[in-house]
């Protein structure tokens, strides 16, 4: 069987199904796990967002799909040449990965039809979902439903942990800072489940902007730095302006210092099963002294300015 993916989650559902050799084909921003480097890159952002600042990026990308365009291009002719039995996509985010007419566009060069997986999760359930039909398309349903289920008993430790503490702080995650974006889709479920809440966030619908007077008036005592696409070295050097917001020294979490950047394109922005690590570590953050993290150190960072 030969599989390419249009999208980095769909690249690391493959691979933790036992898949990385049938995986002939990813995007440039596939960069996880180890297995799946070096495959060929189908798919390359049409963009070059190195050096520009946030709101930047946003107006660009903003007039680009007001315009009928498109962010990604995608590699015809190696498509063609790896003749893919699947091929893995997404109508869930425009900016993530190619999706909708793109995808339409592209078939139509392919001499053979493969399987066309569209993964469109907007919740947990959604996720898990998402692994079983690849499982199941590619044959290993026992493998995903075992997968699945190992998933959901960490997600069940964390909940029954997290409901023993009475306290559920206020959360704020932010998925971009200029403009500010509040958390979508499973953000807002996620940081329930963590023990906490997150007001702004939009369970199941996309991020959306939102003002800083929102964020005041929701006081968080928690702030997760999470902007979309980016680790936490990048996320530090992103919210270097912050500070200067007039109500950021107003915020409660930022008083408690309880401001943090994390490692969004690993444990947030990709519903793939690393999002259950996104879980246990916003547990961690949320509730340090309940939930430890044993996940990588360099995962999440305290934000202090100053420090910069």
């Amino acid at each position: 069987m030969r599989i390419v993916s249009f999208l980095p989650s769909a690249t690391e559902i493959v691979c933790s199904l036992g898949l990385a050799d049938e995986l002939v084909g990813i995007t440039h921003e596939c960069n996880y796990p180890p297995e799946a480097q070096g495959k060929p890159i189908v798919v390359r952002n049409e963009i070059k967002m190195e050096g520009m600042t946030d709101r930047e990026i946003d107006e660009t990308v903003s007039r680009v799909l007001r315009s009928g365009g498109t962010l990604y291009r995608v590699n015809e002719s190696l498509l063609r040449e790896l003749d893919p039995d699947i091929i893995m996509t997404q109508d869930l985010c425009q900016v993530c990965a190619p999706s909708g007419n793109e995808i339409s566009v592209v078939l139509k060069s392919l001499p053979r039809k493969p399987q066309i997986l569209r993964l469109t999760p907007k919740n947990l359930s959604g996720i898990f979902e998402n692994i079983l039909t690849v499982g199941t398309a590619a044959g290993k349903t026992d493998v995903a439903n075992k997968n699945i289920e190992v998933l959901k008993v960490r997600v069940e430790f964390v909940r029954n942990e997290a409901k023993k503490i009475r306290k559920k702080p206020r959360v704020f995650l932010m998925e971009w800072f200029d403009p500010l974006y509040c958390g979508g889709h499973w953000i807002q479920e996620l940081t329930e489940i963590a023990g906490g809440c997150d007001a702004l966030a939009r369970q199941g619908r996309d991020s959306v902007r939102i003002s800083w007077r929102e964020v005041k008036d929701w006081a968080p005592e928690v702030l997760i730095l999470s902007p979309c696409g980016y680790n936490v070295k990048d996320a530090v050097k992103r919210a270097k302006d912050l500070p200067r917001e007039p109500v950021w020294n107003e915020l409660p979490a930022v008083k408690m210092n309880q401001v943090y950047a994390v490692d969004a394109q690993s444990y947030f922005a990709r519903p793939g099963p690393r999002i259950v690590d996104g879980l246990e570590l916003l547990a961690h953050l949320i509730h340090p002294e309940e939930f430890d993290w044993q996940g990588p150190q360099n995962a999440y960072e305290r934000f202090t300015p100053n420090v910069y």
